[in-house]
């Protein structure tokens, strides 16, 4: 169902079964017609008047779609955390071992061209543990925020007002100065 209205007449409500479309234009433009040939429509439209003209009317779910979006972007952002972090763990123990390798090329003995070989081999190994490990710490960072719109979507209206930390910490403020006055009086004294 799509729901059109005209600037001239706001109150005005038109709706046509489907999508918005030239068709559906076209069929609220009729039932417009009828409305103004039975003198039902308060306002005198100037020729002209056409199907473009009208304005579609959004249903107020259009900010429950954009925080459903939000929830989506973070399951998607906690996903890849945890791609990432997997292939990180994977990664992590040989990228250890390699580096360890390298310090051969700091010496002064003599390294056999296979050994050579498979430290080039395992630079690769290096450079993919190094690149992966940098996505991952961004992704974490990102994460955070991912997880706090999840924190926030998962709460009940009803557990918004008991679980504000803020609305807890004023009276527990007070109640220290208070302590903290009496001491002070019982130490003048």
């Amino acid at each position: 169902m799509v729901q059109y209205t005209l600037a001239q007449s706001p109150e005005i409500i038109l709706t046509v079964s489907g999508k918005d479309s030239a068709k559906a234009r076209e069929k609220a433009m009729d039932q417009l017609m009828e409305l103004m040939d039975s003198g039902k429509l308060p306002t005198d439209l100037a020729e002209g008047f056409g199907p473009q003209q009208f304005i579609e009317v959004k249903e107020p779910s259009s900010t429950v779609s954009a925080d459903e979006d939000a929830v989506t972007q973070a399951v998607q952002i906690l996903s890849n955390l945890a791609t990432l972090k997997l292939k990180v763990q994977e990664l992590r123990s040989e990228a250890v071992k390699v580096r360890e390798q390298v310090d051969i090329l700091f010496t002064d003995e003599s390294v056999s061209e296979e050994a050579i070989a498979n430290l080039k081999e395992g630079f690769k190994t290096l450079k993919t543990f190094a690149q992966t490990n940098l996505r991952y710490r961004e992704a974490r960072a990102q994460a955070e925020e991912a997880r706090t719109v999840l924190d926030q979507a998962l709460q009940s209206p009803d557990s918004k007002a008991s679980s504000d930390p803020k609305a807890d910490k004023p009276s527990d403020a007070k109640a220290s100065d208070k302590t903290t006055d009496t001491k002070a009086e019982k130490s003048g004294k």
